[in-house]
């Protein structure tokens, strides 16, 4: 019998009815419903909840996620290495990442059990903090790597590398490294470019930067970003995906790279991403 994994938001008010419909309709057409034992747990169906060890070894069809383009962001990570793609199911605001509304749910899930689907494989950035050549912390990024100052910080200077050469010295709210996929988050809104999906580039984009020096720098994704925190405050912080953060002081670096992983999501064929992008200005 075939697996498909089932990743609910719990907090989504609709999630726990949903969640069962699903079960009943899996069972009609002969697949397997799983999902992470904490998931499971919370939404009312413990019978479904596997252990990450046993998950780990499964195959899966693909993997369902129930709630918006942040659940999609924070289950994508923690399951790239099951190799499942993903179905994003949106229950919120009009997703980029997202691929269905509920109404075409089962629609959907009838021509991913069919095969009639493509894939769009989505890069990771990867993050390592550095103090004094020790590393602190490192991440993996859909959208950005993010390094700001905190709530109450003044100017943060931020002195910036591109595979070893000096590019600039930011002082600036902040900087931003995103993939193609978070051109469309928070660079868009710090006034990036939008870049489509496939290419194969970073964008580094300040945030109110004061100085001549703003326009975002696109470079090829194989190239390695460095930044060297200058600031006398304390509560500068590196921030990824909007949803994960780690302090930074005085001299510490955050160096983003590409990563080696990725993320497929599943898309019907036809799909476009300008087609979302009229979709979101028109939901603007």
């Amino acid at each position: 019998m075939p697996n498909i994994l089932v990743w609910p938001n719990p907090e989504k008010e609709q999630v726990r009815g949903l969640v069962g419909r699903l079960d009943a309709w899996f069972s009609l057409h002969g697949v397997s419903m799983v999902m992470p034992e904490e998931l499971a747990d919370a939404v009312g169906m413990p019978g479904r909840g596997r252990y990450w060890d046993e998950i780990a070894h499964m195959d899966f069809v693909c993997t369902v996620v129930l709630g918006g383009d942040g659940t999609l962001l924070r289950a994508a990570k923690q399951l790239v290495h099951i190799h499942a793609p993903i179905l994003g199911v949106n229950l919120g605001h009009l997703g980029f990442l997202t691929e269905v509304e509920v109404p075409e749910l089962y629609a959907s899930l009838a021509w991913v059990l069919s095969g009639e689907f493509v894939l769009d494989e989505r890069r990771l950035l990867h993050a390592t903090v550095l103090r004094e050549s020790q590393i602190l912390a490192e991440f993996d990024a859909m959208n950005d790597v993010v390094v700001a100052k905190g709530p109450f910080a003044r100017l943060i200077h931020l002195e910036t590398f591109v595979d070893g050469a000096y590019v600039t010295t930011y002082p600036a709210d902040g900087l931003i490294v995103a993939t193609p996929t978070g051109s469309t988050a928070y660079s868009l809104s710090a006034g990036g470019p939008i870049l489509t999906p496939g290419l194969d580039v970073t964008v580094v984009t300040p945030i109110c930067p004061h100085s001549f020096f703003d326009r975002s720098i696109v470079i090829h994704r194989d190239q390695e970003v460095r930044i060297r925190i200058r600031t006398i405050h304390r509560d500068t912080l590196v921030t990824i995906d909007g949803q994960e953060v780690h302090p930074l002081e005085d001299g510490d670096e955050v160096v983003v790279v590409s990563s080696p992983q990725s993320v497929r999501l599943v898309r019907r064929p036809g799909w476009s991403f300008f087609q979302v992008l009229r979709g979101w200005r028109k939901g603007h």
